[in-house]
């Protein structure tokens, strides 16, 4: 038996320290260790409801724009606040391009290296890796000149003897099968990824005021002025350069990186027998297309066991079976407390002690429903819409399953989706699905202004007695949802659910562990000196550390000092 520990996990947002038990070439156990500690949630306690959002978004320096958003949505939900369409649709667009940017950035910039040789382009002959491209999709940077220009530039890296941020890649890894002009095919597309991620924050940033960390939220709606005769607000100059962007992103999205993803699916078959762990699956319903939020453009719901052909559906934030489900579990997560604790009663009291198998051995506390262990993330995202027959999620899906069973080799199933290489394909679907709303939404906005309406926000108002709220947002790497207690009109508990809480939690009082953990037993290991395929499972759920653990208290005073072995 070997044991192998991995800390930090790079290409992640945080940080994240894996420890697997190896013996016959594949994993038998499996630690899943944040080590840094959240303490925001004790930030906001005692402050303004209405200015919540703007600390809770500090929860991450990438996943900003989510905690906002559920922040403001908390709050609005313990007051029954509606809010007007225009501010639905504004902010629909930002989450929107938002997922978009989060999700190319995963793809090319934080996983593509885990199976992509960069050593192997100079090898490549760009005239059939092009007709390899150009066999895939119509993607204009598909042409043997860009090609040719993408080599050039790898051998002069190469010959330079300075690989800079690609010095400590796995390089040459027998687990690395890709053919050279595959290999120059999508290490072109990560360079173009660059330019189009910066798009998607464009729209961001217009709508958001600045990204990270936006500025345009409020409870009740948002602050974006709209009046089509000024220039210094939203008008049609302003509408159609978001529209211009859309439509320079949107074509990135569905002919490089869709056609990527299957691309790279198709070439790594067994990866769909690798990395199932756990198999209950959650997602909330989100882009509501209504000031009520009953109606909504992604579906929401609950998969056990599983069981791809059975959905319970949640139709809206308001349902009540899954504020009665969730509690969170501190028994192996370094947090003082006994049992699970619903979040609205839930506590954030540090209890460090150092790494111990059998004890604690994280910061991430266990978040449970109905006591099970849940996956969150794109899989259960299109699991869901799959299960629940949504019209988006199956064409899709069905056009990713279809691509890469036409290639000679295994037909794949939504059931295998649920593996390692089903988590990268969901996101690419997601993805796919989302560049084809973001036009769409950006249209219910256009004609809802041309109709007359510039409403933005509706005043909340606060009764001084207590109320509790949940916010809920279907966020890049899954369910998020912030939960509030407010009395006296102030912030009595804050406590944050995020979607790497769901996905790295560690074990709890029964000893079933959580999503990274689970995936990662009979995972292969080929060279336990360069464990590529443990980065590989765990890097399938775009670990976000940071939102699951900070380090300050209100004064920015240091806490505690955590040596990590």
């Amino acid at each position: 038996m070997t044991r192998i520990s991995i800390d930090p996990i790079t290409r992640i947002e945080g940080h994240l320290r894996i420890d697997v038990e190896v013996d016959g070439g594949t994993v038998q156990k499996a630690w899943a260790s944040c080590t840094m500690w959240r303490g925001i949630e004790t930030i906001l306690r005692g402050r303004d409801p209405r200015e919540g959002w703007v600390f809770a978004q500090r929860f991450c320096g990438v996943c900003t724009t989510v905690h906002a958003m559920a922040s403001v949505r908390a709050v609005e939900d313990a007051l029954q606040l509606e809010i007007p369409p225009n501010a639905q649709y504004i902010r629909n667009l930002i989450l929107i391009a938002h997922a978009l940017h989060d999700h190319i950035v995963h793809f090319y910039h934080l996983s593509a290296l885990d199976w992509v040789d960069i050593t192997t382009i100079p090898k490549a002959d760009p005239a059939r890796a092009a007709s390899i491209a150009d066999g895939a999709s119509a993607w204009p940077g598909n042409s043997r000149r860009a090609l040719e220009a993408v080599q050039n530039k790898v051998k002069g890296l190469i010959g330079s003897g300075q690989l800079g941020i690609f010095s400590h890649g796995y390089w040459g890894h027998p687990a690395m099968r890709l053919s050279p002009e595959m290999n120059l095919i999508l290490f072109a597309h990560y360079l173009e990824a660059l330019e189009f991620q910066r798009k998607a924050c464009q729209v961001v940033g217009i709508l958001g005021g600045k990204t990270p960390h936006i500025q345009n939220l409020a409870v009740g709606g948002v602050m974006n002025a709209i009046n089509l005769n000024s220039l210094a607000t939203m008008n049609m100059d302003r509408l159609g350069m978001l529209q211009s962007l859309f439509q320079e992103l949107v074509p990135f999205v569905q002919q490089a990186y869709f056609v990527d993803a299957c691309l790279l699916a198709a070439s790594y078959p067994e990866w769909f027998r690798y990395g199932r762990g756990v198999a209950n699956y959650l997602a909330v319903p989100d882009l509501p297309v209504d000031a009520k939020a009953t109606q909504f453009d992604l579906p929401g719901g609950v998969i056990m066991n599983g069981n791809v052909g059975s959905v319970r559906p949640i139709q809206n934030w308001r349902d009540q079976a899954i504020r009665a489900a969730v509690a969170e579990d501190v028994t192996h997560a370094w947090y003082q407390g006994e049992g699970p604790q619903q979040p609205w009663k839930g506590k954030t009291d540090p209890d460090y002690t150092d790494f111990h198998d059998d004890g604690k051995y994280t910061w991430v506390k266990a978040p449970r429903y109905d006591g099970q262990p849940m996956q969150v993330g794109p899989l259960a995202n299109i699991l869901v819409g799959y299960a629940s027959g949504h019209a988006l999620t199956r064409k899709w899906t069905d056009t990713a399953l279809n691509k890469i069973s036409s290639v000679p080799g295994p037909t794949v199933t939504p059931q295998d989706l649920q593996s390692t290489m089903g988590r990268y394909l969901a996101r690419a679907i997601r993805s796919a699905m989302l560049s084809d709303l973001a036009l769409q939404h950006l249209q219910l906005l256009t004609a809802n202004i041309l109709k007359g309406d510039a409403t933005t926000y509706n005043p909340p108002q606060f009764p001084q007695n207590e109320i509790i709220g949940v916010g809920m947002h279907e966020a890049p790497r899954g369910t998020l949802s912030h939960w509030v207690v407010i009395d006296k009109r102030a912030f009595s508990n804050y406590q944050a659910v995020v979607p790497t809480t769901w996905n790295a939690s560690p074990r709890d009082q029964k000893g079933n562990p959580g999503p990274y953990e689970s995936s990662l037993l009979a995972n292969p290991v080929a060279d336990p000196v360069k464990p590529l395929e443990v980065l590989r499972t765990v890097h399938s759920f775009d670990p976000c550390m940071a939102c699951a653990c900070h380090t300050l208290d209100a004064s920015g005073r240091e806490i505690a000092q955590v040596k990590v072995l």
